[in-house]
């Protein structure tokens, strides 16, 4: 039988306190909510990707956004941006939110005018799960000239091309990134990210398995920057409350088959075992379920990389899953933004799964007010203004309000739909919400709670 939980979370997470240093981290801090619960996500595809712009002389002076009559040096006036998004490969499930929160920006920013008088190209690309891929992607969209790209959402993707696109000096900024390794990373200040670190995600599902009763811990891991930077700050919390590791197997997600991973996991004897993967979870989970050593035998967890409806869709009873729960950088679009889900709806009808929509959307908003307040969409000259236009300045909350404050001189500070963003000097949010999901007895994604997370400087 599966062991009880304490599903009281909310009295239990609060009051702790996360604190990260510039070049570190200490401890994490939640309070939680508990949202109401959303229906299943479900696979959709990808947008249709669009042609390439064609050449355009330098546009007419406009007015002045940000002290000048015309784009600056470097400029063209035009601000194109790139997309390196999961179309294929074992994250393919966050593309269609993704790009649904891409295109309902972009319609936002060019109804309201656009940025510096023009509206924004995008020309979408697929990251794939791989560095062939997204190298591949990077090459094309650097000879389109873009000004900055957004993605991927693989921490790992992100690795293997940020070197190409800084260097370039082109903005490289990502809605879903949340290893640690960003937050210190040598990227010629133009790396960006709307999603928090794992500093937080981890500290958050830490709390949660302690809430839950679990003791004693199994972590299953992908060998790869976002599986040992999300294991780390989850981890060391949970060891922290009085939690015991009995196991922690780094797997390679490519192996032919997880047969020994799974032998390892069901021999520990853990309370609980923490699933940190992308699409191979699912026969991971197979191979535990067959073993006695399912949902329904103890507390199972996940987190954002496999916590979707991809993972129920790949089982015939996905009723096997019930009692599973894992946690998701966020908002829940579906549950409290039903004017934003209405947007996403309206991109993509058949979209069901809203994960890193809301950081989408905010990362495009971001882009166009730095652009915007920089005067140019120069990738440098934009990024040196990005951090800035998320703090310290007078509140807005959508681009066309921004945009009256941007182009009046005026310091603004945009709080966007995923949260109050507030950067710090390392291009990422200082505030987060990480959502806690669970699948219920048929099988189907819910939100059971929230947990708010902050990382001050």
């Amino acid at each position: 039988m599966q062991k009880s939980r304490v599903t009281r979370v909310g009295s239990l997470l609060v009051g702790l306190t996360l604190v990260a240093a510039a070049c570190g981290s200490d401890e994490a801090a939640t309070t939680t909510e508990a949202p109401a619960e959303t229906e299943a996500p479900a696979e959709t595809e990808a947008p249709a990707a669009t042609d390439a712009p064609a050449e355009m002389d330098a546009p007419a002076d406009t007015e002045a956004p940000a002290e000048t009559d015309a784009p600056a040096a470097g400029s063209d006036g035009i601000l194109r941006l790139g997309g390196i998004l999961p179309e294929t490969g074992n994250l393919a499930f966050l593309g269609p939110p993704e790009f649904a929160g891409v295109a309902a920006a972009i319609a936002d920013v060019n109804a309201a005018g656009g940025v510096l008088g023009n509206d924004i190209e995008w020309l979408p690309g697929d990251s794939g799960d791989n560095g062939e891929v997204a190298n591949a992607t990077v090459d094309r969209l650097l000879a389109e000239d873009v000004d900055a790209f957004i993605g991927a959402a693989s921490s790992g993707v992100s690795l293997t091309v940020i070197d190409k696109i800084t260097q370039a000096g082109k903005v490289h900024f990502s809605p879903a990134n949340t290893s640690p390794t960003f937050t210190d990373y040598d990227d010629n200040g133009l790396y960006f990210r709307t999603a928090p670190s794992d500093v937080v995600q981890g500290a958050a599902l830490a709390d949660i398995m302690i809430a839950d009763g679990a003791a004693s811990a199994t972590f299953l891991v992908l060998n790869d920057a976002y599986g040992t930077g999300l294991l780390e700050y989850t981890q060391g919390p949970f060891e922290a409350q009085g939690g015991v590791t009995d196991l922690a197997e780094i797997y390679d997600p490519k192996a032919e088959n997880f047969d020994d991973v799974v032998g390892k996991a069901v021999d520990a004897g853990s309370d609980a075992i923490v699933i940190i993967g992308f699409d191979e979870t699912s026969k991971i989970l197979t191979g535990l379920i067959e073993n006695g050593a399912g949902p329904a035998d103890k507390l199972i967890y996940g987190t954002d990389g496999n916590m979707g409806n991809a993972l129920a869709s790949a089982f015939d009873d996905p009723t096997v899953l019930a009692g599973m729960r894992g946690t998701l950088p966020g908002v829940d679009v579906d549950g409290q933004l039903a004017e934003f889900r209405d947007l996403l709806l309206a991109v993509d009808p058949e979209l069901q799964d809203f994960s890193y929509a809301a950081e989408s959307y905010d990362t495009v908003i971001i882009l166009a007010l730095a652009a915007t307040v920089a005067g140019s969409d120069d990738g440098v000259a934009v990024g040196a203004a990005i951090n800035d236009v998320t703090r310290g300045g007078e509140k807005c909350t959508t681009y066309a309000d921004c945009l009256v404050l941007a182009e009046a001189g005026t310091d603004l500070d945009y709080d966007g739909v995923s949260g109050p963003l507030e950067f710090r000097d390392e291009g990422e949010p200082t505030q987060a919400s990480i959502l806690i999901l669970e699948f219920d007895a048929t099988g189907t994604i819910a939100v059971v709670g929230s947990v708010q997370g902050s990382v001050e400087v």
